[in-house]
């Protein structure tokens, strides 16, 4: 293994093999672990920008002149949820053609886009609604950092250890959510709710920090280099559209109620901009470091075990939501909120971990019916490096729907977000039984517990 540090096309190392064990012991662990780090701090803040209008817009109002409907506040948290997912395809593929340290450099210096844009646009009273759409729309470039990200961090690692890599590398982007409705919270404390731009003007600085760490801290792998048409293949597999399915009942309830949750408390209960930023981070938080446990979990239970139960429990939580708002109470409202928020990321992890098992143990199976062992595993790796993507992007549109739901929901003549909570509750029941039904009948079934990669199964299968 080498790195080419003078190469004209940037850092690049060749004959990465995470599976080879004495490679891994050597220098392969600490080569990993770095780009981790620096592969959090910039999903971490490019979820920060994709999730910045859920915390700018609770201080639009009359009191800076932009006195927007909630219907017009969830359009606009609604547009960077939807760019962030369509853009995840691409961000995906773009790691594979240009090297994972090269595109997260770029990746992180494109968020001073909407970040200066937000900062210029945000206080000048009488700005019409689709100007901050159009804005709004640039800070889904944060969104695709996720599938990036992923797509990258999962090739420096074995796959004995991607549930826990994933795990982290998701939960640390995730809680760029957390971290920009705390900062919202501070500006409101210290500053007054009249001061949105501040939110903006601290991630300028942050957002430099994170592509100047990429550049000195993070490699290109060779392995990562996709061949045409893994996208297209692994589309014709089932496994696709059942985890993605999946993926949009964990990752877009994640996603979906971190934009929506400081709106809805709002609008169910009437909050400040204050109040309702006093207990939006909380969500968000618990969600984002339950993500790496729900990858721990599923690296021992198995992915599929861990995703039916959390789907199981989300449908419960569902369940004491539609009580606390028939009764009013704001503590059980909130209280079951974050265990949501808690059970999507137990879900996150699980559901990821679940990529690579499965298309390993088909590879088994293709094996033991006589297939060629180095093909068989290097198709599998390819399909879970594209599949990645895939659920990413699909995933990410769930968060669309939730925000939807909820803003027609609330539009009706009820102004209740009771009807909303009904779908997801149905939606959740579904993931149970597909869960139940495709990855848990039998003994075993795909992906349900850690599958161990032979190490001379995998010598060739690095191109995902």
């Amino acid at each position: 293994m080498t790195t080419n540090a003078r190469s004209p096309r940037g850092r690049w190392i060749e004959g990465w093999d995470p599976e080879d064990e004495v490679l891994w012991a050597s220098t392969g662990k600490r080569i990993a672990r770095r780009n981790l780090i620096f592969s959090i701090l910039s999903e971490h803040i490019g979820f920060s920008v994709w999730s910045i209008w859920s915390v700018l817009v609770l201080f639009m109002g009359p009191d800076i002149g932009l006195p927007f409907t909630a219907s017009e506040k969830f359009l606009l948290v609604i547009t960077p949820n939807l760019v962030g997912a369509v853009l995840r395809l691409p961000y995906a593929a773009a790691v594979t053609r240009f090297g994972g340290r090269n595109w997260t450099i770029f990746s992180s210096a494109v968020l001073l886009v909407p970040t200066v844009l937000a900062l210029h646009f945000v206080q000048q009273p009488g700005t019409p609604l689709w100007v901050f759409v159009l804005i709004g729309a640039t800070a889904g470039a944060g969104g695709g950092n996720f599938a990036s990200s992923m797509a990258n961090i999962t090739t420096f690692f074995p796959q004995r250890l991607q549930g826990w890599a994933l795990g982290l590398n998701a939960g640390g982007g995730n809680i760029g959510v957390a971290a920009i409705q705390v900062i919202g919270l501070l500006v409101i404390a210290f500053a007054g709710n009249t001061h949105p731009a501040y939110v903006a003007a601290i991630y300028l600085p942050l957002i430099a920090v994170a592509a100047v760490c990429a550049a000195l801290g993070m490699d290109n792998v060779d392995s990562i280099r996709a061949e045409p048409g893994a996208l297209r293949e692994a589309c014709g597999s089932r496994h696709t559209w059942w985890i993605s399915a999946l993926y949009v009942g964990t990752f877009g309830s994640f996603i979906g109620y971190s934009f929506a949750f400081g709106l809805v408390l709002q609008t169910e209960f009437g909050f400040t901009p204050l109040q309702a930023a006093s207990w939006t981070f909380l969500g968000p938080l618990v969600g984002s470091l339950s993500r790496p446990l729900g990858g721990r979990l599923a690296d021992r239970l198995g992915g599929a075990r861990v995703t039916l139960w959390s789907f199981a429990l989300m449908a419960a939580g569902t369940a004491v939501l539609l009580v606390a708002s028939a009764w009013g109470s704001f503590a059980l409202y909130v209280t079951a909120f974050i265990a949501l928020f808690l059970l999507t990321g137990l879900g996150n992890g699980s559901t990821y971990k679940m990529i690579p098992a499965v298309f390993a143990e088909e590879a088994e199976r293709e094996v033991t019916a006589g297939g060629e062992a180095v093909a068989a595993f290097a198709q599998a790796r390819r399909y879970s490096g594209a599949v990645i993507g895939i659920a990413g992007a699909i995933g990410a549109l769930g968060g669309v729907g939730i925000n939807l739901a909820f803003r027609a929901s609330y539009g009706g003549e009820a102004a209740s977000g009771d009807g909303a909570l009904a779908v997801f509750l149905a939606y959740y029941a579904v993931c149970v039984l597909v869960t139940w039904w495709v990855y848990l009948r039998g003994a075993r079934g795909p992906g349900q517990g850690p599958v161990e990669v032979p190490r001379e199964r995998t010598a060739g299968a690095g191109r995902v």
